[in-house]
This record gives structure tokens, sequence and C-alpha cells, in this order.
């Protein structure tokens, strides 16, 4: 079985203020609050919502 790799994303930044599809990809992510580390898996679809609101989120390692 192959390993699925995980990354870690954490809000850095509100969404308030922000257009209704990047509140909507902040919570699609399952981010609901400041600080708040949620672990996905490394998917494509999963990096295209994190390129979309880059400003909002940080990815550790």
């Amino acid at each position: 079985m192959s390993k699925k790799t995980t990354i870690r994303v954490r809000q850095v930044k509100s969404g308030i203020g922000y257009a209704k599809d990047q509140k909507a990809t902040l919570i699609g992510l399952g981010l609901r609050r400041m600080n708040q580390v949620v672990e996905l898996e490394d998917t494509p679809a999963v990096r295209g919502m994190i390129n979309k609101i880059c400003h909002l989120v940080r990815i550790e390692a």
C-alpha cells in the first residue's frame, strides 16, 4: 500500500472582508477560526484550494 501524504494548514488571517468564494474555500478546507490547524490529504484539489486563499493560510511542515 502506498502511504498517503498529508499537509498541515493553519489559518493565519481572517476571512472577513474577502469575497464569499474565499470564505467558502476556508470552510471547505475545514478552517473556521484563527490559528486553527487542519491536516489534509495532499491532492491537486486541496492544493488548488490552498493556492486560491494563500494570503489567508500557511502550510506547516
